[in-house]
C-alpha cells in the first residue's frame, strides 16, 4: 500500500511514559508497586478537590465551559493577572502543541535543549519544523548557546525552568540577559511546569515579563505537580493577549474537562494543602541526597520533585532490578545520559522502600567497566 502519512512521522520515535502500577503488578504478578517514575506527586489530592469532583459528576452529561469562566476568573486572582492574558490546555503539555500550530510553517526553526522534555522535539517535528538542539552545559541550559543558534528562520525557542529531567534551573539574571537579546519575533515558550517546587532566591518571577509588549513570551504551568492533579490533565499559560487570542483560535473546543475545571479551582482555595505537598518534596528529597552521597553517587540538585542520578551502573540493569522488585523508576538513556536514572521523590515509606531496593541494587550490580 502506498504510503499516506506525512513523511516527517518516519523520523519520530513515539515518547514512551513511564509504565502505569497496574499493568506492572499484572505482568510480573506483584501485589504492591510503587511508582517513582513519571514525576507525580504521591499525595491525593486536596480533600476540597474531592468534593467538587463528586458534585460536578454530576453534569458530566453536559460539555464543559469552552472558555473556562469560573477557573479563569479564579486563576486571575491567584496570579494577579487580567483573565484575557490567560491560556487553557488539557495539561500545559498541550499548551506546547497550541504554540506549534499556531506560529510553525514547515522548514522554521525551533531551538531546545538536549537533553531536555522531549515533547519540545517530538511535537516540533511532527509540525514540519527543523529542530536546532543545544547541548546543556554541566547539565544547565546554556542560554548564550542558545540565543547563538536563533536566526531569522527561528520561530520558537522553548525552555524549561527548571529542566526535565535534569532538575536544574535558569536564574534570574541568566533569564534576563536572554530576555535583552531575544528578538522580539521569536516565540519563547516558558515551561515552569515545576514552578511550586522550584520558587524562591533567584528563581525568576516571569509573569510580569509574559505579559509585556515588548517581548514574546508564553508561560506555561501546570496543576498536575505540585496541586497533585496529574490524572485531570489541565495547565495554563500567561501570555500577551494578543498572543492569547492567537493560542485560543487554534485551541480545541471543550479541551479542559468540567471535571478538571471544578478540581483546579477547588485546589487554588487550599493552600495549606499546597504547602504540604511542597515541604513533602523538599524534606524528602534531602533524604536522597544523603542516600546518593553514601553511595558515591553523583546526581544533579533539583528544584523540582525529582532528581537524575548517575548510577555508574548499566542503568537498565538497575531499572530492570527495581522493576523486578516492585519500584518503577526511569531509565534515562532515550535521553542520551548513558548510567543515569531518574526518580521522583514518593510518600516517606515508598522513598524508604527504594532506598532499601536501591542500596541492594548498587551491591550487586557491578560498576561499569568492571
Amino acid at each position: 500500500m502506498k504510503k499516506i502519512w506525512r513523511s516527517s512521522i518516519d523520523q519520530i520515535t513515539p515518547y514512551k511514559p513511564g509504565k502505569p502500577i497496574e499493568e506492572v503488578k499484572r505482568e510480573l504478578g506483584l501485589d504492591s508497586v510503587i511508582k517513582l517514575a513519571s514525576n507525580e506527586n504521591p499525595m491525593e489530592p486536596s480533600p476540597r478537590v474531592i468534593e467538587a469532583i463528586t458534585q460536578a459528576a454530576k453534569c458530566v452529561n453536559r460539555y464543559p465551559d469552552g472558555g473556562c469562566f469560573y477557573l479563569r476568573q479564579a486563576l486571575s486572582e491567584y496570579l494577579s493577572v487580567p483573565g484575557e492574558n490567560l491560556v487553557f490546555g488539557n495539561g500545559s503539555d498541550e499548551l506546547i502543541l497550541m504554540a506549534l500550530r499556531a506560529f510553525i510553517e514547515p522548514g522554521d526553526e525551533v531551538v531546545v535543549a538536549d537533553p531536555t522534555f522531549l515533547i519540545y522535539h517530538i511535537a516540533s517535528m511532527i509540525k514540519g519544523a527543523n529542530v536546532k538542539t543545544v547541548p546543556l552545559k554541566g547539565y544547565k541550559y546554556d542560554l548564550d548557546s542558545m540565543l547563538k543558534a536563533v536566526n531569522k528562520k527561528t520561530k520558537i525557542v522553548f525552555i524549561a525552568n527548571p529542566d526535565n529531567p535534569t532538575g536544574s534551573y535558569v536564574t534570574h539574571d541568566e533569564l534576563d540577559k536572554f530576555k535583552d537579546a531575544i528578538p522580539p519575533d521569536v516565540l519563547v515558550f516558558l515551561d515552569e511546569a515545576y514552578y511550586e517546587f522550584a520558587a524562591g532566591d533567584d528563581y525568576p518571577e516571569t509573569l510580569e515579563l509574559a505579559q509585556g509588549q515588548q517581548k514574546s513570551f508564553i508561560v506555561a504551568r501546570t496543576f498536575s505537580k505540585a496541586f497533585c492533579l496529574a490524572g485531570l490533565r489541565v495547565g495554563y499559560g500567561v501570555t500577551r493577549s494578543d498572543i492569547a487570542e492567537v493560542l485560543n483560535k487554534v485551541r480545541e473546543p471543550f479541551n479542559v474537562n468540567s471535571l478538571a475545571q471544578v478540581a483546579a479551582i477547588a485546589a487554588l482555595e487550599d493552600k495549606a494543602h499546597l504547602e504540604k505537598s511542597v515541604d513533602l518534596v523538599r524534606e524528602e528529597k534531602e533524604r536522597f541526597y544523603e542516600l546518593f552521597k553514601s553511595l558515591g553517587l553523583e546526581y544533579v540538585p533539583s528544584r523540582t520533585n525529582f532528581i537524575l542520578v548517575n548510577t555508574k551502573r548499566d542503568s537498565q540493569k538497575v531499572f530492570d532490578f527495581l522493576m523486578k522488585k516492585g519500584v518503577i523508576i526511569r531509565e534515562m538513556s532515550a535521553w542520551g545520559l548513558k548510567g543515569f536514572i531518574r526518580v521522583n521523590i514518593g510518600l516517606r515509606e515508598e522513598n524508604d522502600e527504594f532506598f532499601r531496593i536501591f542500596k541492594k541494587a548498587m551491591e550487586e550490580i557491578s560498576l561499569e567497566g568492571e
